[in-house]
């Protein structure tokens, strides 16, 4: 358990920077949250290749997944951040980071998983 606090703390900490270096700027995506998106993202498809190979345990995946990415990412810092950019009549901004967010979130769990595989 104390691991799992652990990395969810990390994690925690490292959006926190990113999202402190790169803030949410008119006329720009909000790159602090799409970079964790996409990290953790990565991690995940790493970590789920490993332990389909059972190169690690089922506990290290747990922390991993749980932990540490659950802290990374953030579903719902970035529906807000969504919402704000609609709410400031940037649509296609908006719709932008939904496809942005999804193609690139998965595509960097696919490239993940497929480099740990």
């Amino acid at each position: 358990m104390g691991a799992l606090l652990v990395a969810g703390a990390v994690g925690a900490v490292i959006r926190y920077a990113l999202s402190r270096a790169y803030p949410v700027r008119p006329g720009h995506l909000p790159g602090g949250i799409l970079i964790v998106n996409v990290v953790g993202s990565l991690v995940a498809g790493v970590v789920i290749g490993l332990a389909e190979r059972a190169a690690i345990s089922d506990d290290v995946r747990l922390v991993l997944l749980t932990g540490f990415c659950g802290g990374l990412t953030t579903f719902s810092t970035w529906s807000v951040e969504t919402i704000e950019l609609v709410d400031g009549g940037r649509w296609r901004a908006a719709i932008l980071n939904v496809v942005v967010t999804l193609v690139v979130g998965l595509g960097a769990a696919v490239a993940g998983y497929l480099i740990a595989r």
